[in-house]
């Protein structure tokens, strides 16, 4: 069990921050296809595709030249840092101070940009730039991810297994259904990434001081409980205090 637990969260963890960005990406790229056409839009993705294939070919090497506690322990605050990004955006999500990602509109306002480009000469270059950035955009932050997540434990296999399954996923029902994906709860796995990643920073934070966490990798599960419960403690007490919030945006 201790040695599954850190491989399961780390395929886990890469999968469902990979979804979220993936659809994101998917919802530009379907809407460059359909509004124009899909050569810009499969170029445009598979440029950035490559481009991000090469970061991971040039930097990750580069991880193995770093004293493991040294990697714990960069690695572990920078997952506190994202993940603590994701979890702050998601428990404000949760009560009405940002507003829920929508990719329907997300698609009509890429489409609509891609219409008033239609007359442009350079429209097809333009089209496959909106496509090359919202991949690389998207696959920066996957990069990062799979690295962060895997390389503390030399798991970046598992990682990027976990991210290549979420790609083919999202793509078969992406290309399935021909339509952005507007119906995956976006908000609820950026909840859950944002606390798999902050756990997964505090305890690399620890082993890279030196901290022995009962129970070795077990005390991942703990942690996460813990972060969970007081994450959904705050957006239980937001709700409660500022009920205008939530009411504002059910209306």
């Amino acid at each position: 069990m201790q040695t599954l637990t850190p491989i399961l969260s780390t395929v886990t963890a890469a999968f469902l921050a990979s979804v979220v960005e993936v659809v994101e990406a998917f919802t530009i790229v379907l809407a460059v296809g359909v509004t124009r056409s899909w050569r810009p839009a499969l170029i445009g993705a598979a440029l950035a595709l490559a481009v991000l294939a090469a970061l991971v070919l040039a930097f990750g090497p580069l991880l193995a030249l770093i004293p493991i506690t040294t990697l714990q322990f960069v690695v572990g605050v920078l997952l506190i840092l994202f993940g603590m990004r994701w979890l702050r955006k998601a428990i404000l999500r949760s009560v009405g101070v940002i507003a829920l990602h929508d990719e329907e509109a997300a698609f009509s306002k890429e489409t609509a940009a891609l219409h008033q480009q239609a007359n442009d000469r350079r429209a097809d270059y333009l089209a496959g730039l909106a496509s090359f950035k919202a991949v690389l955009l998207e696959g920066v932050e996957v990069v990062f991810i799979v690295i962060a997540v895997g390389a503390a434990h030399g798991q970046t296999l598992y990682a990027s297994l976990g991210a290549l399954a979420a790609f083919v996923l999202v793509m078969l029902i992406g290309f399935a259904v021909h339509r952005p994906l507007a119906q995956v709860p976006e908000n609820a796995l950026k909840f859950v990434v944002g606390l798999m990643l902050t756990s997964f920073g505090i305890f690399w934070t620890g082993e890279g001081i030196g901290a022995d966490w009962p129970g070795a990798d077990l005390a991942l599960l703990a942690i996460f409980a813990i972060v969970a419960l007081a994450s959904f403690v705050m957006v239980r007490w937001l709700r409660s205090t500022y009920p205008a919030l939530t009411g504002g945006l059910a209306r």
